[in-house]
Protein backbone atom coordinates (compact mmCIF):
# COMPACT_ATOMS: atom_id res chain seq x y z
CA UNK A 1 0.00 0.00 0.00
CA UNK A 2 1.47 3.43 -0.91
CA UNK A 3 1.94 5.82 2.28
CA UNK A 4 0.06 9.62 1.31
CA UNK A 5 1.63 12.83 2.97
CA UNK A 6 -0.59 12.73 5.78
CA UNK A 7 0.71 9.12 7.01
CA UNK A 8 3.42 11.09 8.96
CA UNK A 9 1.44 13.04 11.00
CA UNK A 10 -0.99 10.49 12.29
CA UNK A 11 -1.44 10.05 15.39
CA UNK A 12 -3.95 7.94 17.49
CA UNK A 13 -5.41 9.10 20.60
CA UNK A 14 -8.44 7.87 22.12
CA UNK A 15 -8.76 10.77 24.57
CA UNK A 16 -10.97 12.67 23.06
CA UNK A 17 -14.00 11.89 20.69
CA UNK A 18 -17.49 12.22 20.13
CA UNK A 19 -20.47 10.62 21.97
CA UNK A 20 -22.55 9.57 19.02
CA UNK A 21 -19.29 7.05 17.90
CA UNK A 22 -20.52 3.71 18.63
CA UNK A 23 -18.79 1.85 21.05
CA UNK A 24 -15.53 0.43 19.72
CA UNK A 25 -15.94 1.35 16.43
CA UNK A 26 -12.53 2.42 16.07
CA UNK A 27 -10.75 0.08 18.23
CA UNK A 28 -8.84 -1.70 16.14
CA UNK A 29 -6.99 1.73 15.28
CA UNK A 30 -6.08 2.50 19.02
CA UNK A 31 -1.78 2.64 19.48
CA UNK A 32 -1.65 2.84 15.81
CA UNK A 33 -0.04 5.48 13.70
CA UNK A 34 1.61 6.13 10.02
CA UNK A 35 0.68 3.62 7.73
CA UNK A 36 -0.37 1.17 10.01
CA UNK A 37 -2.83 3.63 11.58
CA UNK A 38 -4.14 3.84 7.58
CA UNK A 39 -4.83 0.47 6.89
CA UNK A 40 -6.53 0.02 9.69
CA UNK A 41 -8.89 2.57 9.39
CA UNK A 42 -9.65 1.82 5.85
CA UNK A 43 -10.44 -2.05 6.74
CA UNK A 44 -13.37 -0.09 9.33
CA UNK A 45 -14.90 2.13 6.73
CA UNK A 46 -14.64 -0.18 3.82
CA UNK A 47 -17.39 -1.89 1.95
CA UNK A 48 -20.18 0.88 3.32
CA UNK A 49 -23.98 0.56 1.81
CA UNK A 50 -23.88 1.86 -1.29
CA UNK A 51 -26.54 4.03 -3.11
CA UNK A 52 -27.22 5.38 -6.49
CA UNK A 53 -26.34 9.01 -7.86
CA UNK A 54 -30.21 9.61 -8.03
CA UNK A 55 -30.24 8.76 -4.47
CA UNK A 56 -28.32 11.74 -3.27
CA UNK A 57 -30.54 14.14 -5.55
CA UNK A 58 -33.80 12.67 -4.49
CA UNK A 59 -33.41 12.39 -0.59
CA UNK A 60 -30.05 11.67 0.46
CA UNK A 61 -28.10 15.32 0.54
CA UNK A 62 -31.35 16.57 1.45
CA UNK A 63 -31.46 15.70 4.93
CA UNK A 64 -27.19 15.46 5.35
CA UNK A 65 -27.17 19.07 4.38
CA UNK A 66 -30.25 19.99 5.98
CA UNK A 67 -30.37 23.80 7.01
CA UNK A 68 -30.81 23.21 11.05
CA UNK A 69 -33.08 26.47 11.10
CA UNK A 70 -34.74 25.53 8.20
CA UNK A 71 -36.03 22.08 7.56
CA UNK A 72 -37.27 22.77 3.84
CA UNK A 73 -33.37 24.17 2.83
CA UNK A 74 -30.10 22.86 2.15
CA UNK A 75 -26.98 24.65 3.20
CA UNK A 76 -24.91 24.78 -0.56
CA UNK A 77 -20.83 24.28 0.00
CA UNK A 78 -19.42 26.78 -1.05
CA UNK A 79 -21.72 30.13 -1.26
CA UNK A 80 -22.93 28.90 2.29
CA UNK A 81 -26.25 29.80 1.25
CA UNK A 82 -29.54 28.28 2.62
CA UNK A 83 -31.56 27.01 -0.64
CA UNK A 84 -34.82 25.12 -1.23
CA UNK A 85 -34.24 21.61 -1.21
CA UNK A 86 -37.16 21.20 -4.52
CA UNK A 87 -34.41 24.20 -6.65
CA UNK A 88 -32.08 21.26 -7.99
CA UNK A 89 -31.39 21.34 -11.41
CA UNK A 90 -28.35 23.51 -13.87
CA UNK A 91 -30.18 26.72 -14.28
CA UNK A 92 -28.75 29.67 -12.24
CA UNK A 93 -28.93 29.45 -8.71
CA UNK A 94 -29.98 26.22 -8.90
CA UNK A 95 -28.22 23.50 -6.35
CA UNK A 96 -26.67 20.13 -7.80
CA UNK A 97 -24.08 17.60 -6.52
CA UNK A 98 -20.35 18.71 -6.16
CA UNK A 99 -17.93 15.26 -6.33
CA UNK A 100 -15.76 16.98 -3.85
CA UNK A 101 -13.04 14.85 -4.54
CA UNK A 102 -13.21 15.62 -8.18
CA UNK A 103 -14.42 12.72 -10.41
CA UNK A 104 -12.12 13.28 -13.12
CA UNK A 105 -9.04 12.35 -10.91
CA UNK A 106 -9.56 8.44 -10.73
CA UNK A 107 -12.11 8.60 -13.75
CA UNK A 108 -14.66 7.39 -11.70
CA UNK A 109 -17.91 9.01 -12.59
CA UNK A 110 -21.05 8.78 -11.04
CA UNK A 111 -20.83 4.80 -10.15
CA UNK A 112 -21.04 4.14 -6.49
CA UNK A 113 -19.52 3.49 -4.44
CA UNK A 114 -16.49 6.20 -5.20
CA UNK A 115 -19.18 8.61 -7.55
CA UNK A 116 -22.03 7.91 -5.00
CA UNK A 117 -19.85 8.07 -1.57
CA UNK A 118 -21.97 11.20 0.29
CA UNK A 119 -18.96 11.68 2.52
CA UNK A 120 -17.68 13.71 -0.11
CA UNK A 121 -20.28 14.75 -2.03
CA UNK A 122 -22.14 18.20 -1.33
CA UNK A 123 -25.04 20.44 -2.53
CA UNK A 124 -23.53 23.13 -4.54
CA UNK A 125 -24.63 26.44 -6.90
CA UNK A 126 -24.77 24.86 -9.86
CA UNK A 127 -22.72 27.87 -11.49
CA UNK A 128 -20.14 27.57 -9.02
CA UNK A 129 -19.75 23.82 -8.70
CA UNK A 130 -19.37 24.41 -13.07
CA UNK A 131 -16.50 27.04 -11.97
CA UNK A 132 -14.82 24.67 -9.43
CA UNK A 133 -14.83 22.13 -11.64
CA UNK A 134 -11.68 19.81 -11.41
CA UNK A 135 -9.41 21.94 -9.77
CA UNK A 136 -7.15 20.79 -7.05
CA UNK A 137 -7.55 22.64 -3.53
CA UNK A 138 -4.78 25.39 -2.81
CA UNK A 139 -4.49 28.91 -1.72
CA UNK A 140 -4.98 31.85 -3.87
CA UNK A 141 -6.21 33.26 -6.74
CA UNK A 142 -9.05 35.93 -7.21
CA UNK A 143 -12.36 36.03 -5.49
CA UNK A 144 -15.00 34.26 -7.38
CA UNK A 145 -17.98 36.77 -8.22
CA UNK A 146 -21.06 34.68 -7.13
CA UNK A 147 -19.47 32.97 -4.27
CA UNK A 148 -17.58 35.42 -1.93
CA UNK A 149 -14.75 34.15 0.37
CA UNK A 150 -14.03 31.19 -2.57
CA UNK A 151 -10.76 32.07 -4.59
CA UNK A 152 -9.56 30.19 -7.87
CA UNK A 153 -6.83 30.16 -10.19
CA UNK A 154 -6.57 27.58 -13.74
CA UNK A 155 -5.69 24.88 -11.22
CA UNK A 156 -6.17 25.76 -8.20
CA UNK A 157 -10.30 26.32 -5.94
CA UNK A 158 -9.83 27.34 -2.25
CA UNK A 159 -13.12 27.71 -0.42
CA UNK A 160 -14.24 29.86 2.16
CA UNK A 161 -13.33 29.75 5.22
CA UNK A 162 -16.09 28.31 6.91
CA UNK A 163 -15.31 24.81 4.85
CA UNK A 164 -12.17 24.96 4.79
CA UNK A 165 -11.71 21.82 6.98
CA UNK A 166 -14.87 20.52 5.76
CA UNK A 167 -12.86 20.37 2.53
CA UNK A 168 -9.97 18.61 3.79
CA UNK A 169 -11.16 16.10 5.90
CA UNK A 170 -13.51 14.88 3.08
CA UNK A 171 -10.09 14.60 0.69
CA UNK A 172 -8.40 12.73 3.66
CA UNK A 173 -11.81 10.64 4.23
CA UNK A 174 -11.54 9.51 0.44
CA UNK A 175 -7.38 8.73 0.62
CA UNK A 176 -8.15 6.11 3.56
CA UNK A 177 -11.36 4.29 2.46
CA UNK A 178 -10.39 3.78 -1.88
CA UNK A 179 -7.19 1.88 -1.44
CA UNK A 180 -7.52 -0.29 -4.75
CA UNK A 181 -9.04 -3.38 -4.06
CA UNK A 182 -12.18 -4.56 -5.38
CA UNK A 183 -11.45 -2.99 -8.71
CA UNK A 184 -11.66 0.58 -6.82
CA UNK A 185 -9.17 3.36 -7.52
CA UNK A 186 -6.27 3.57 -5.05
CA UNK A 187 -6.63 7.19 -4.14
CA UNK A 188 -3.71 9.78 -3.08
CA UNK A 189 -3.59 13.19 -1.22
CA UNK A 190 -0.49 14.22 -2.97
CA UNK A 191 1.41 17.81 -2.32
CA UNK A 192 0.92 18.98 -5.69
CA UNK A 193 -1.85 20.77 -8.31
CA UNK A 194 -2.79 20.05 -11.81
CA UNK A 195 -3.26 16.69 -10.59
CA UNK A 196 -6.06 15.02 -12.98
CA UNK A 197 -6.41 12.64 -14.43
CA UNK A 198 -4.12 10.86 -11.81
CA UNK A 199 -6.23 8.94 -9.20
CA UNK A 200 -4.59 12.11 -6.61
CA UNK A 201 -6.09 15.34 -5.24
CA UNK A 202 -4.30 17.91 -3.80
CA UNK A 203 -2.34 20.09 -2.26
CA UNK A 204 -1.66 18.45 0.76
CA UNK A 205 -0.29 21.17 2.94
CA UNK A 206 -2.28 23.38 2.37
CA UNK A 207 -5.99 21.08 2.83
CA UNK A 208 -3.62 19.89 6.06
CA UNK A 209 -3.47 23.69 7.55
CA UNK A 210 -7.10 23.57 6.93
CA UNK A 211 -8.02 20.64 8.66
CA UNK A 212 -6.33 22.21 11.46
CA UNK A 213 -7.69 25.84 11.76
CA UNK A 214 -11.23 24.86 10.98
CA UNK A 215 -12.21 21.86 13.32
CA UNK A 216 -15.50 20.14 12.59
CA UNK A 217 -18.44 22.16 13.76
CA UNK A 218 -22.04 20.75 14.63
CA UNK A 219 -23.09 20.88 11.20
CA UNK A 220 -19.98 18.70 9.67
CA UNK A 221 -20.33 16.38 13.29
CA UNK A 222 -23.93 16.26 12.12
CA UNK A 223 -23.63 15.60 8.42
CA UNK A 224 -21.18 12.33 9.04
CA UNK A 225 -24.05 10.94 11.60
CA UNK A 226 -26.51 11.18 9.18
CA UNK A 227 -24.23 9.50 6.27
CA UNK A 228 -23.76 6.65 9.35
CA UNK A 229 -27.36 6.00 9.26
CA UNK A 230 -27.30 5.62 5.56
CA UNK A 231 -23.87 4.37 4.24
CA UNK A 232 -22.65 2.52 7.17
CA UNK A 233 -19.30 4.00 8.03
CA UNK A 234 -18.00 7.45 9.30
CA UNK A 235 -15.62 10.05 8.59
CA UNK A 236 -12.75 8.95 10.77
CA UNK A 237 -11.21 12.65 10.77
CA UNK A 238 -14.45 14.52 11.77
CA UNK A 239 -14.50 11.63 14.99
CA UNK A 240 -11.12 11.81 15.66
CA UNK A 241 -9.54 15.21 13.99
CA UNK A 242 -6.31 14.51 15.63
CA UNK A 243 -5.46 11.73 13.70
Amino acid sequence: MKSFYIASTLVFLLSTGFSQIPPGYYDSAEGLSGDALKTALHNIIDNHTEYSYNDLRDFILKNTDEDPNNSNNIILLYTGRSQNKNTFGGGANDWNREHVWAKSHGNFGNNPPCGTDAHHIRPTDASVNSSRGNKDFAMGGQEHSEASGNYYTDFTWEPRDAVKGDVARMIFYMAVRYEGGGGEPDLEVVDAINTSPNPEHGKFSDLYQWHQQDPPDAFEINRNEVIYGYQGNRNPFIDHPEY
